[in-house]
């Protein structure tokens, strides 16, 4: 805590300064310098390169960005990730999935939107929560995810960034996902929408019941083995 122990002339009180108050990411400002930086590398085409993504010109928003890489439908894990969240994960966070920073709840509905974004391909942003608990204080947080072309031209990658606002208490931290909002790539193109399943519309599974047991026969007796047969004589 930093104090201004200074008074003015009508007797204001002390003014305190709280080192919380400084240094905290601005969500908005970081998003939009990510989405201005991927603007630039696109030269035309449609979607940017994942080899035209250099460090350099991350220096802005390089502890908040992150570069995926698709390993299955609606999975990506990390390729390169900044500092931001290796400490929300307690640990580096390279070769981990994208779904390891959200809450078990929540993981159906991004691989749905992460789907999306590589399909589209388009554009998403999206809010982020990460409910108080012990030791860890309320987050809230966006997150951008930007398509990129893999060197053999397929888009398999994606740029992106993670910010969040508070402090990050114990780790790791993972969140829920909320409102997402899609941009298409290409001004007046297509929108995807993730499946009806991540929205809480499929049908419930069905219950599962064991199959019906046999019946039980009991053993015949020797008598009652005796008594189903006749004695044929040919006398």
């Amino acid at each position: 805590m930093i104090e201004d122990e200074g008074t003015d002339k009508v007797g204001t009180p002390d003014r305190v300064l709280r080192l919380s108050d400084f240094g905290q990411p601005q969500p908005g400002r970081v998003i939009a310098e990510m989405r201005a930086y991927w603007s630039s590398l696109r030269q035309g085409r449609a979607i940017p390169a994942r080899a035209d993504v250099t460090p350099l010109g991350l220096r802005a928003t390089l502890d908040f960005a992150f570069i995926l890489e698709r390993i299955a439908p609606g999975a990506a894990r990390f390729r390169l990730a900044g500092k931001h969240l290796i400490d929300l994960l307690g640990m580096e966070a390279r070769g981990m999935p994208l779904c390891a920073l959200m809450n078990p709840g929540y993981r159906g509905r991004l691989s749905d939107v992460l789907e999306t974004v590589f399909q589209g391909p388009q554009i998403v942003e999206a809010d982020l929560l990460s409910p108080a608990s012990y030791g860890r204080p309320e987050l809230t947080g966006k997150l951008l995810l930007l398509p990129l072309r893999s060197d053999l031209g397929d888009v398999t990658r994606a740029l992106g960034c993670l910010v969040s606002v508070g402090e990050a208490g114990a780790a790791p931290r993972r969140f829920d996902l909320g409102a997402e909002r899609a941009d298409p790539v290409i001004e007046g193109g297509r929108v995807l929408t993730p499946s009806p399943s991540a929205l809480g519309m499929a049908e419930p599974p069905a219950t599962w019941r064991p199959a019906p047991r046999p019946p039980i026969i009991e053993e015949e007796t020797p008598e009652e083995r005796r008594a189903r047969f006749r004695i044929i004589s040919n006398d």
